[in-house]
């Protein structure tokens, strides 16, 4: 299982593009998303399944977490996606459209055979869900991470809004409309409870780096731990923001130093620059250093 892996960006690339793919390479995500689903027409499928099967036994991916989205389970490609990329198995499957325990139990006992079949370690691929793109999905969230192979939560809204025929999902400022706030929230909250990672959705206008900036800082701010990104431009502002900054890491460095000091006092609440802090604080400090230390390591 790779729970702790790290997946700040995790990048679309779409399948059997070998131009993106090499530029996907070359860019500071941790993760590329192999895409067989949204990125590949219906005609194109059989094609681009056996290139990105080729691509997991042929191409060096340089330490880049190697992830496959599979089309859905309720499409005629799906289970196909499985067998085939099997062969040379991904590190994860990025599972779409995902609405019950149940449809993951089956994409999960599948998953098993193939490994088995071609004489894979068991349960060596994880799953990481794009939840809440149907609304029963919606409402069976926080049962997902039942599946022993989910490392990881993310969400969806251009779906979502697709399945209620909703002409739109932010407000006219960018902010979410209430229902896909919930959404996030949700997955969040799925996530923390399950003990996978939260990862955020897409931000759509590639464009815009102010507004995924913004978008970035409230996910962060929020709990989340990375972000799908759809365009090369993106990674960078995305590690950045999922990321703790050096002024947030030395602070924490100081209030856990503050910390150990009281307590040898018997202390666990105390002013600390100007602020009164407690055990959440500290809390809080310590699991920054450790994501913090993660990086570097991982980055190493």
């Amino acid at each position: 299982m790779s729970a702790d892996r790290l997946r700040r960006s995790c990048h679309f690339v779409p399948g059997a593009n070998e131009k993106m793919l090499q530029k996907s390479i070359a860019t500071n995500a941790d993760c590329l998303i192999l895409d067989l689903e949204d990125a590949v027409t219906p005609d194109r499928k059989d094609e681009a399944r056996e290139v990105v099967s080729d691509w997991l036994g042929t191409v060096d991916f340089e330490g880049k977490e190697r992830t496959v989205r599979m089309n859905p389970l309720d499409t005629p490609w799906g289970l196909k996606d499985i067998e085939v990329t099997m062969r040379k198995p991904p590190d994860c499957y990025v599972v779409p459209k995902i609405s019950t325990l149940g449809e993951l139990n089956i994409i999960s006992d599948e998953i098993t055979r193939w490994e088995t079949e071609y004489g894979h370690p068991p349960k060596s691929v994880d799953l990481i869900l794009i939840c809440t793109e149907t609304p029963l999905s919606a409402l069976n969230v926080q049962t997902f991470p039942e599946c022993d192979r989910v490392v990881a939560l993310s969400w969806g809204a251009e779906d979502m809004s697709a399945a209620l025929g909703a002409p739109r999902n932010r407000r006219p400022d960018g902010s979410y409309l209430d229902l896909y706030k919930h959404c996030r929230n949700i997955t969040l909250l799925s996530a923390a409870a399950g003990g996978v990672q939260p990862v955020d959705t897409v931000f759509v206008d590639f464009k815009d780096d102010e507004g995924l900036i913004e978008d970035c800082q409230e996910a962060a701010w929020m709990g989340y731990t990375g972000k799908i990104t759809i365009h090369p431009n993106q990674i960078d502002i995305v590690n950045e923001h999922f990321s703790p900054s050096a002024a947030e890491v030395d602070e924490a460095e100081r209030l856990v130093e503050a910390f150990a000091a009281a307590q040898a006092q018997g202390l666990m609440a105390i002013s600390f620059e100007g602020k009164m802090v407690d055990v959440p604080h500290l809390t809080r400090a310590q699991k920054l250093l450790e994501r913090a230390a993660k990086i570097k390591r991982q980055l190493s």
